[in-house]
C-alpha cells in the first residue's frame, strides 16, 4: 500500500522521527527478501520486525475463488515466515530482537464468510506458539520476544458492514496502543479486548453446542449480511 506507506511516513517526520517505506507485494517471496535486504542496506539491522499486513475476502468458502484463498495464506501466514527468516538471524547475532505478528480473535475461533481467514490468523497465531518454544529449545529466548495480538475486529474499514452485539468494534488507535505496550513491556500475548481471553478459556471447556450458543449470545459470531471483504 504505497499510499498508506506515504501516510505513516509523513506522519513520522511530523512527529521529528525518521522513516523509510518500501512497498512490497507479500505475495512473492523474493520481493520480501529483496526488499529486507535493501532496508538492512540502507537503514540498519532491524531489531523489531512486526508483521502486520493482512487481506480478507469475504465470502462464504464455496463461493471464494481459489486465488483469493490461496492470496490469504500468501499474506497472512507465509510472509511471516520469509520476513522471520530474513531478519531473525541479525536478532540472533546481535542478542536482541522482537517478532511480533498481528494476529486476531478470528485465530481462536470460527466466523462464518471467513473460513480462509480464520484459518490464516490460527496459523499466525501457531508461528508465533511455535516460535516461542523453538527459541527456548536454542537458547535465544533470553534475548529474542515475541508478541501475538489478537484484536477483535477493528474499524479500520476492513470488516465495514460487520454488526456486533456486545463487544466493541475497536478503534485503531486503542489497538496500536496496546500493542506497543505488549511489545515494550515484553508481553507473550495481548487479546484485545482483554476480558476475551476469559472466553478464550471457556471455549476450550464448553461443548460445541454451548459455545455456539454463546458466541450468538455475545455476538461472536456476528451479522456478516453486509460484510464485504477489502484489503
Amino acid at each position: 500500500n504505497a499510499a498508506g506507506n506515504k501516510e505513516t511516513i509523513q506522519q513520522i517526520k511530523a512527529e521529528g522521527g525518521t522513516a523509510y517505506a518500501y512497498t512490497v507485494d507479500l505475495c512473492k517471496k523474493e520481493a520480501i527478501y529483496e526488499a529486507a535486504a535493501k532496508t538492512k542496506q540502507e537503514v540498519g539491522v532491524v531489531k523489531i520486525l512486526i508483521n502486520n499486513a493482512g487481506i480478507v475476502s469475504g465470502t462464504p468458502l464455496l463461493e471464494t475463488p481459489d486465488v483469493k484463498i490461496i492470496r490469504t495464506f500468501d499474506v497472512n501466514v507465509l510472509a511471516h515466515f520469509w520476513t522471520i527468516k530474513a531478519f531473525m538471524p541479525d536478532m540472533i547475532e546481535n542478542k536482541s530482537g522482537h517478532i511480533v505478528n498481528i494476529a486476531s480473535l478470528a485465530g481462536h475461533g470460527g466466523i462464518t464468510k471467513l473460513v480462509d481467514y480464520c484459518s490464516s490468523k490460527f496459523a499466525a497465531v501457531g508461528i508465533d506458539d511455535t516460535l516461542k518454544v523453538e527459541l527456548v529449545a536454542l537458547g535465544h529466548d533470553e534475548y529474542i520476544k515475541t508478541t501475538v495480538v489478537c484484536p477483535y475486529y477493528i474499524s479500520t474499514g476492513m470488516f465495514a458492514g460487520v454488526k456486533s452485539k456486545i463487544i466493541p468494534i475497536l478503534e485503531p488507535d486503542f489497538v496500536a496502543s496496546e500493542a506497543v505496550h505488549g511489545i515494550i513491556t515484553n508481553k507473550p500475548q495481548v487479546i484485545l479486548p482483554w476480558w476475551c481471553a476469559i472466553l478464550l478459556c471457556l471455549k476450550t471447556i464448553v461443548p460445541l453446542k454451548g459455545w455456539l450458543y454463546l458466541g450468538k449470545v455475545l455476538g461472536l459470531i456476528c451479522s456478516m449480511d453486509e460484510f464485504e471483504g477489502r484489503h
